[in-house]
């Protein structure tokens, strides 16, 4: 069973600001000290682009979690996707779209499905548990970013 998971903000900055404050690693991390989120990428670069992974590390629910996605579609500044290729998860995949609104306003979308594990068990966790956790944090790291893009560094 997938579940879906979708978080809409708008961003006073334009559309390419918002786009490579997603794929920017330090930012990511930023965005998650919570959980005390670490990335690493296959490149050493800060900035993703297609076909590179990152191997992200955070401890959630009491246990230290890693993850390693890959950025599968790519289409500067409207959209990009990376998906799980290891980790907790049965599938992983994030979209994220970039919509211009005119007047430096961007509406940024991320849309996340995912699949756990663990057959009936999985889903009832992934109900529960899982798809508010990871609501959460989609939330804190739209805010994180939205509060970058509109500083006078990275907005206008």
């Amino acid at each position: 069973m997938s579940a879906l998971i979708e978080v809409v903000s708008v961003i006073n900055a334009a559309a390419a600001t918002v786009f490579d404050l997603e794929l920017d690693i330090d930012v990511h991390a930023e965005s998650l000290a919570k959980s005390r989120e670490t990335a690493t990428t296959t490149t050493g670069r800060r900035q993703l682009g297609l076909g590179d992974e990152v191997t992200f590390g955070a401890r959630h629910f009491g246990r230290r979690w890693n993850m390693t996605s890959r950025i599968t579609a790519y289409n500067r500044p409207y959209h990009f996707v990376d998906e799980q290729t290891r980790g907790p998860f049965r599938a992983l995949r994030h979209e994220h779209y970039f919509e211009d609104l005119g007047d430096i306003r961007t509406r940024m979308i991320d849309r996340m499905t995912i699949r756990a594990p663990l057959g009936p068990l999985g889903a009832v966790a992934t109900r529960m548990l899982l798809a508010p956790h990871l609501r959460r944090l989609l939330v804190e790291r739209a805010a994180h970013i939205k509060r970058l893009a509109e500083t006078a560094d990275h907005g206008r």
